[in-house]
């Protein structure tokens, strides 16, 4: 039997933001979380969630950008970004539907979280996730994460980016928001402040040179900046 982690414990998790229509108005995929959800209620968000056990197992038909898994490891288990874009892959599954994947048949029997999309018979793709942002949740929340956050187009789905029959209920109201009007919505802090991230690099496709790092740990509060550099010798 798992053990639940400690309600202080930081767990790793990936968020994703799908992004279209990017040279016309840009618009990102969000949902709204339930009232009785024990992490921001009733709050529009991003899909995402925890890096599950399983998440370091699954086999990716196409690996980070080389770029990208170097900003993931600063300051991190150099062993963990492979797991964190399986995460983010997973996660954009089972809250929206939407496939990042490219058709293939899975090494053996897929974990019990993956089943349903292995059906569909993807493997999953990291090669078009780029890795944007990341934030730690201050201390005194229910629950507290350490976020990567991670955009994506549209246009590399494998799936119909307005079908989102195939998605758990989660997340409720699914619906492309345009960035000129996200602000209507009732985000939370930390979204607002990737949301303007988002904003700043729309018409651009290519990956940032660096990432910003909203670190909060029990003793301070830091903004960084993960440039993937190797750590010194």
């Amino acid at each position: 039997m798992t053990e639940s982690p400690r309600p202080d414990a930081i767990r790793d998790a990936a968020t994703v933001i799908v992004l279209r229509d990017r040279a016309t108005r840009p618009r990102v995929l969000m949902g709204q979380r339930g009232a009785r959800a024990a992490f921001m209620p009733n709050k529009v968000v991003f899909p995402g969630g925890a890096v599950d056990p399983g998440d370091s197992r699954v086999p990716l038909a196409e690996p980070l950008p080389a770029g990208c898994a170097a900003r993931l490891a600063e300051d991190s288990n150099p062993a963990l970004p492979p797991a964190l874009a399986a995460a983010a892959v997973r996660e954009l599954w089972e809250e929206t539907g939407q496939i990042l994947g490219r058709p293939g048949a899975w090494p053996g029997e897929a974990p019990a979280d993956w089943r349903a999309f292995a059906e569909t018979g993807h493997l999953p793709s990291a090669a078009a996730l780029q890795f944007v942002f990341r934030a730690i949740t201050p201390p005194g929340r229910p629950r507290r994460f350490d976020a990567r956050f991670f955009l994506v187009d549209a246009d590399d789905l494998a799936s119909d980016p307005d079908d989102f029959g195939p998605a758990c209920d989660e997340l409720s109201h699914l619906q492309w928001i345009a960035l000129d009007a996200v602000r209507d919505h009732d985000l939370p802090f930390i979204t607002q402040v990737v949301l303007a991230e988002v904003a700043a690099r729309a018409h651009d496709a290519a990956p940032p040179a660096s990432v910003p790092f909203f670190r909060n740990d029990d003793e301070e509060s830091l903004f960084l900046r993960l440039n993937g550099r190797p750590p010194a010798p």
